[in-house]
């Protein structure tokens, strides 16, 4: 089968760091950073009480009260995210609503909703049962599809962090083998109780703003947010006139079968995935100009991927700069690949590489060029965004502009 070339012809993203595309594409130009203290639910407990939190949310901006009701957190991050991505492609009446599918990621989805139920049930109160139907991580696409007329593929991936990543690869293959001629692509995860306590619980969790391959650094930053890219075939985005944004070139998945939470320590497995997402792109390793890494903050994990960055790259290593946009945005868990996703192709269309902020001093362990001192002017038109999740659940995703 010849696959069709794929290109993203629409964008939207809602999160801590941006409640739209402008708002994120400045913050991700001018280093600025969405962390800070939460207040969502009580931290005081926790050994940190920062994230990066949507602030200033109130659901009735973008919903009636009967609809928000209805809706988990994650499922209206979403709707927000889809319809600004669905607007900006101009995509509304050139297709069939059998010929659209939706492809996301998702995490925890309504757990923050099915939290406010239990806390009410524990003192006594009513809560509404429909709290609950938002736990099923196929909620939210299901409430996308419902409110933009998608009536072709309809999947959630959930392969922890990089669920949304993974849900762009499938996306994507979707419109190249001719199976949909669009697919909205990305993921939604928001902010819980139990996601904060699990990851404190883990003692993986920054009590100050992350700080990605820096020296002293202690983990991760959680964050929230939603991000969706609209794809299509190139050949139907030029014949309607679409704006094109960029390409997922290829992309690459795998498990490492090593450890439910540690990454496998010598990074093979994760240079075997960059490698063969390189090789589905059909371009030589020279071309990709840089990497937009999963980049936790963690002390192993940083560690890890700096190598297998060495495996892949060799000797070039000193010429292609490895990022991390989660000291911007925090880490989004289930949309975290979808909102870096976003990030990289805005910063490649910008001609860009981004910052990697909240730089702490130099690790030895970490060797390599990772935009600590501040965004740069890159040529590039080829960039590799990596997810490395949680169970050993590794993507790749290559784009090009």
């Amino acid at each position: 089968m010849v696959k069709k070339r794929v290109v993203i012809t629409g964008l939207g993203v809602f999160c801590g760091a941006g409640k739209n595309v402008a708002q994120f594409s400045d913050a991700l130009l001018n280093g600025i950073s969405g962390i800070g203290p939460l207040d969502l639910f009580d931290v005081s407990a926790f050994p940190s009480h920062i994230g990066c939190q949507v602030k200033g949310y109130d659901p009735l901006d973008h919903f009636d009260r009967a609809t928000a009701r209805k809706l988990s957190r994650a499922d209206q991050f979403g709707l927000i995210a889809a319809a600004e991505a669905l607007a900006d492609s101009g995509l509304s009446g050139h297709y069939s609503p059998f010929d659209m599918g939706i492809s996301m990621g998702g995490g925890a989805a309504g757990m923050f909703q099915a939290e406010q139920w239990l806390k009410a049930q524990l003192v006594g109160e009513k809560a509404p049962p429909v709290l609950l139907r938002g736990v099923l991580p196929d909620k939210t696409a299901t409430e996308i599809a419902r409110a933009c007329n998608l009536a072709g593929y309809q999947g959630t991936v959930t392969t922890a962090c990089s669920s949304s990543a993974t849900a762009i690869g499938w996306g994507a293959e979707l419109v190249a083998t001719g199976q949909q001629r669009a697919v909205l692509a990305g993921g939604s995860d928001t902010l819980s109780l139990l996601t904060f306590g699990g990851f404190n619980s883990l003692k993986v969790v920054d009590p100050e703003p992350c700080s990605p391959f820096s020296l002293g650094r202690q983990g991760i930053s959680l964050g929230e947010g939603a991000a969706f890219l609209v794809l299509e075939s190139e050949e139907d985005a030029v014949a309607r006139g679409a704006r094109v944004y960029g390409a997922v070139l290829g992309y690459a998945l795998a498990g490492e079968a090593y450890h439910m939470t540690a990454p496998e320590p010598t990074g093979s497995t994760a240079a075997r995935v960059m490698r063969n997402a390189i090789a589905v792109a059909g371009i030589d390793s020279g071309r990709v100009g840089w990497v937009n890494a999963h980049g936790t903050g963690t002390p192993l994990n940083d560690v890890v991927e700096s190598n297998a960055m060495k495996l892949v790259f060799g000797e070039r290593i000193t010429s292609v700069p490895l990022i991390s946009t989660k000291a911007m945005t925090g880490h989004c868990l289930g949309a975290a690949g979808a909102i870096e996703a976003l990030a990289t192709v805005i910063a490649l269309n910008r001609r860009i590489i981004p910052q990697t902020l909240n730089f702490r001093g130099r690790d030895p362990e970490c060797d390599l060029d990772y935009c600590h001192e501040g965004k740069r002017s890159c040529e590039a038109d080829v960039a590799m965004s990596n997810s490395f999740a949680f169970g050993g659940n590794i993507t790749s995703l290559v784009l090009g502009i």
